[in-house]
């Protein structure tokens, strides 16, 4: 079993509890404006990574991984999109008592049988999903993102009900995604979430624009700064305050 593979990062500190193997998958359907890996977007390219190379790899790294209290997170990309590769290398990742970590928008969920069954399979060997909500308002998500968020949302809620492990994280950009109302509606809705262990707020950044331009894109969000540590503290504050934790 082959997964489209962008690269692979063996020291992650930000994706998950304790130090994380993190594997970036190829391909995203969503198209957001701050995206700091948009050469990942293209589906069906990448390195043609087998679940065994990957195993052999993170073996290597374990003694660090374990004394941490870390594990395995796959991110993207929209790791999603290859749930039968995900399955296998999860099931190995288990026989070694590896906790597992997937970084997914949702933007690819679906009510289809297919996804349906597939999907539940893995959650069988899934610890922790950091689901990433770009934002409470469908208008706004389709101008970010490319694509309209109900059937995000609807993820949120399917994990809610099989009692999935989720941090929830949101990308604070000023002026986009940074309004007290959206903030609040978006608050409200993880409060209806009875799965949540964390909420994160990520301020915006502009680590990826020089990919884009080395890609040949014109990067959308050029001269927005990042948030102030207090925006993101009362942003923060709005997201938690129905919050009740798992």
């Amino acid at each position: 079993m082959n997964g489209n593979i962008h690269s692979i990062e063996t020291f992650g500190t930000v994706d998950g509890p304790g130090i994380r193997y993190v594997v970036f998958t190829q391909g995203c359907l969503l198209r957001c404006q701050f995206c700091h890996n948009a050469d990942t977007w293209e589906i069906g390219t990448g390195k043609q990574m087998s679940v065994s190379e990957i195993i052999d790899d993170l073996k290597t790294y374990l003694p660090f991984i374990e004394s941490s209290g870390g594990g395995i997170t796959v991110s993207g990309g929209e790791p999603l999109l290859q749930i039968p590769f995900l399955i296998e290398l999860f099931k190995e990742c288990k026989k070694l008592g590896i906790h597992t970590t997937i970084d997914s928008s949702g933007g690819c969920f679906s009510h289809a049988e297919h996804f349906q069954v597939n999907l539940k399979e893995l959650l069988k060997y899934t610890d922790l999903i950091l689901l990433d909500i770009k934002h409470i308002d469908r208008k706004k998500h389709i101008s970010l993102t490319g694509m309209a968020n109900e059937h995000i949302l609807e993820f949120a809620q399917f994990l809610s009900a099989h009692q999935v492990a989720v941090w929830i994280r949101h990308v604070l950009v000023p002026t986009i995604s940074n309004d007290l109302d959206d903030l609040k509606k978006l608050g409200d809705f993880i409060g209806t979430l009875s799965n949540v262990k964390k909420v994160e707020v990520l301020p915006y950044h502009e680590l990826g624009v020089y990919k884009w331009e080395a890609l040949g894109m014109e990067y959308p969000l050029k001269g927005i700064q990042p948030p102030s540590d207090e925006e993101a503290q009362k942003a923060l504050e709005l997201l938690t305050a129905s919050v009740k934790y798992a």
